[in-house]
């Protein structure tokens, strides 16, 4: 059974940073690219970033150079570091499991200005 268990969300200032985490299980992680999605309020939901079971990452244009994806396969964890941040950032992040797909329960970001 595939579980996505998101943390590390919580308000922080513009131009501030946080760090979330994705812890998986269920399925072979070190095979299988991940990725980060948000929804802010009143919008649909956006992809972020993506990272490939190789290491290869991509960024939705809004956070390039911002952010980074990464991924620790010894401990089956996939993270976002979300730096230099901005009020349009703040929204639910859920972690992505593409086949399937498969989602997190979500974790909410807030950017104050």
């Amino acid at each position: 059974q595939v579980q996505l268990v998101e943390s590390g969300g919580g308000l922080v200032q513009a131009g501030g940073s946080l760090r979330l985490s994705c812890a998986a299980s269920g399925f072979i992680f070190s095979l299988n690219g991940m990725g980060w999605y948000r929804q802010a309020p009143g919008k649909q939901r956006e992809w972020v970033a993506i990272i490939t079971s190789g290491g290869s990452t991509n960024y939705v244009d809004s956070v390039k150079g911002r952010f980074t994806i990464s991924r620790d396969n010894a401990k089956n964890t996939v993270y976002l570091q979300m730096n230099k941040m901005k009020p349009e950032d703040t929204a639910v992040y859920y972690c992505n499991l593409p086949i399937g797909p498969y989602w997190g329960q979500g974790t909410q970001v807030t950017v104050s200005s």
